[in-house]
């Protein structure tokens, strides 16, 4: 149905008619795309962070973690890793400037089947923050969603006091795992959900509920809320505005520039799709995974087995550029000096 051009003003965007139901968050390491949309929250990952260096405008801070790398000391694979952390944590703290809620961070992909290097890195990015004035009230630690990443956001938690978000999450039994764990957040990825039943699928198109990533946050969502995890479920990955719209009313969902700009022009009547009171009416059962169950249940799914594999080699392959990209600045520093 189509709106009058009077009721089109009046009627708010859908960017903001979704903002009353779900927490907004960027999906993004521009400033300009914050200081636009206006989220609570940005969540930033190695992929993200590599464009974001690659322009112009951020020289300076791939500059000033250069110039920290090298004031270290240490091997040139030690400077290239703590100006890579460090270049993770300034973005991290201008995008604090911006938001009055929390930045997501993330950790090595290439551990994510190291659970004591997970936690040690983490610490680090935590310790960078402080020295930058920064609490760890205000930071979400981005681990890989494998046994030994939750494992290490049970203990960041527990005994640290140090929030996580779990990512590259594709199973409901990595989202079961997470939220015995007791971690801060999780960000299943709808819209690379969508991409694999596509990829492997005779169907090419779904329309909003039916779209499989959508159904998956939706599970998960009625789960946490049936059984009273308390656990944040934060859609993320998103390929349209279709799918965002589907879940009006999760917790939060994280949403590139693009999506939120589009959002911003659309004059639709969002109504919330998820809610606590449905959640806890559906008749799902409540189940236990320890380490054996989790693996087999993951492993019985092979979309999220070959997602979360990709997802960490993507990751991975970015946080590689990303230092190659560091190593050149550091070799042209020395070169100067």
């Amino acid at each position: 149905m189509s709106v009058s051009p009077v009721k089109r003003q009046k009627m708010e965007s859908a960017l903001d008619q979704l903002k009353h139901y779900t927490t907004v968050v960027a999906d993004t390491g521009d400033f300009n795309a914050i200081d636009e949309y206006k989220p609570l929250d940005a969540t930033t990952n190695p992929s993200l962070i590599l464009a974001a260096a690659q322009m112009p405008a951020y020289q300076k801070l791939v500059d000033d973690a250069v110039a920290y790398g090298k004031k270290l000391g240490g091997s040139e694979e030690e400077q290239i890793k703590n100006a890579s952390d460090k270049l993770f944590v300034l973005f991290g703290a201008e995008i604090l400037k911006r938001i009055p809620g929390r930045v997501s961070t993330e950790v090595d992909a290439r551990l994510s089947f190291d659970k004591e290097g997970m936690i040690q890195r983490a610490r680090r990015l935590i310790d960078l923050y402080k020295e930058a004035g920064i609490g760890k009230d205000r930071i979400l630690i981005k681990l890989s969603s494998t046994w030994e990443g939750i494992q290490a956001g049970k203990v960041l938690e527990a005994e640290y006091g140090i929030h996580c978000n779990m990512t590259l999450l594709f199973s409901f039994a990595q989202a079961v795992a997470c939220a015995e764990a007791g971690v801060t957040l999780i960000s299943p990825f709808v819209g690379r959900i969508l991409d694999w039943y596509v990829a492997n699928g005779d169907k090419k198109t779904y329309e909003g509920s039916e779209d499989p990533g959508v159904k998956s946050v939706t599970k998960i969502y009625n789960y946490y809320k049936k059984f009273g995890y308390k656990t944040i479920v934060m859609g993320a990955s998103f390929r349209n505005t279709g799918e965002i719209k589907a879940l009006t009313g999760c917790d939060y969902l994280t949403i590139s520039p693009k999506l939120l700009a589009e959002l911003s022009k659309e004059h639709v009547k969002l109504t919330p799709t998820l809610s606590v009171k449905e959640a806890q009416a559906c008749d799902l059962e409540k189940i236990h995974l320890d380490e054996k169950a989790f693996r087999w249940h993951h492993n019985e799914d092979q979309m999220a087995v070959e997602k979360l594999s990709d997802g960490i080699r993507k990751f991975a392959a970015d946080a590689v550029k990303l230092e190659r990209m560091l190593k050149v600045d550091l070799v042209s520093c020395s070169s100067q000096a």
